[in-house]
């Protein structure tokens, strides 16, 4: 049986993807690949490959970023993505909550 901090982790991590994709696109723009080894290494989880596509897709049916297709000079066209301004607008009312989150359970 999972303890309640590690069943909160995955619920703060990967169920809320997310606000990680923003945050990350909010520095810079990224290829879906990139992107999830960067959120592994700044963030310390590893989240699914698919998962990662289906939630940029979520968040590109919203407005919350756009997509574009660039060459590279490694092979293939790859997809890439930056956050918009209703994302930005959107990653901070994340980050707001969390905020109040935390100082309601200090």
């Amino acid at each position: 049986m999972r303890k309640p901090s590690e069943r909160l982790k995955d619920s703060i991590t990967k169920d809320n993807l997310w606000i990680y994709i923003l945050k990350m696109l909010s520095e810079k723009n990224y290829y879906p690949y990139r992107l999830r080894d960067e959120i592994e290494k700044r963030f310390g989880f590893s989240p699914g490959s698919v998962t990662s596509y289906i939630v940029l897709k979520k968040l590109e049916a919203q407005g919350f970023v756009k997509k574009w297709k660039e060459k590279s000079s490694l092979g293939p066209e790859r997809n890439f993505y930056k956050i918009t301004t209703k994302g930005r607008r959107e990653l901070n009312n994340g980050i707001k909550i969390l905020r109040n989150l935390v100082k309601k359970i200090k």
